[in-house]
């Protein structure tokens, strides 16, 4: 059994990650791998069944094999569609990386060949007024994936990001273009640029994801050629 362990994080809010983590994982059912797909934070939930969920962490369930019950998948929901920290301020819930690691724990011990981890926003979201979730990636020490939203100002975002995660310290395993505006200007030269640095600085390019109408699971199961795994 491999034993393989990724934090992904994005360039921003909705940059793809869990489009991007759906195909990873897809891409592991592909060859046969049992993969789980964690969601340790979820903030924009809703009631089902009497259960707080998430429709990101729920398509990360529905990509992994074999599914877990829910709550492995994601542990921590928050309702409110903002920032985890304030989210769990509202409702008098303090986050810390310690606290986020022992919730995870029934998802971390399982014996997977590859394990996905989905953080939330960007790469430096708060937990608390101390601790971001570059704090949880590192007490994690999983390689990084950096999901990289194509639109105008992506250059920026992903140089700074990659910068900051390189100077921390942590391997950046890999980076995917998701085109999430269809209607980008000079795409392909953004494109071209990105790989020209990510080469430069010795980071894998991992598949370019090309803006997608239809995004259900049967569909993206068609599209797992446009990913690998860094280790392919």
């Amino acid at each position: 059994m491999l034993n393989h362990r990724y934090f992904l994080t994005g360039t921003d809010t909705d940059a793809g990650k869990t489009l991007v983590s759906q195909l990873l994982l897809y891409r592991a059912q592909a060859q046969n791998l049992n993969a789980l797909g964690l969601k340790p934070i979820a903030a924009g939930c809703e009631m089902i069944d009497g259960q707080l969920s998430n429709s990101d962490a729920r398509l990360l369930r529905q990509a992994s094999s074999p599914q877990q019950p829910y709550e492995v998948h994601n542990p921590i929901t928050l309702e409110a569609a903002i920032a985890p920290h304030i989210a769990a301020r509202q409702v008098n819930q303090e986050l810390s990386v310690e606290g986020v690691m022992q919730a995870c724990q029934p998802g971390l011990t399982l014996e997977t060949d590859v394990t996905l981890v989905e953080g939330a926003g960007g790469w430096l979201v708060p937990l608390n007024q101390q601790q971001t979730l570059a704090d949880l990636a590192t007490t994690l020490g999983a390689p990084i994936i950096l999901v990289v939203g194509m639109k105008l100002g992506c250059l920026n975002h992903a140089m700074l990001t990659a910068q900051t995660i390189i100077n921390s310290g942590l391997t950046l395993a890999g980076w995917v273009a998701n085109q999430i505006d269809p209607e980008m200007l000079c795409a392909e030269e953004n494109l071209e640029d990105l790989k020209y640095w990510f080469e430069g600085q010795q980071i894998a390019h991992l598949g370019t994801i090309p803006n997608l109408a239809d995004t259900r699971p049967q569909q993206l199961q068609q599209l797992v050629d446009h990913i690998r795994w860094p280790w392919e």
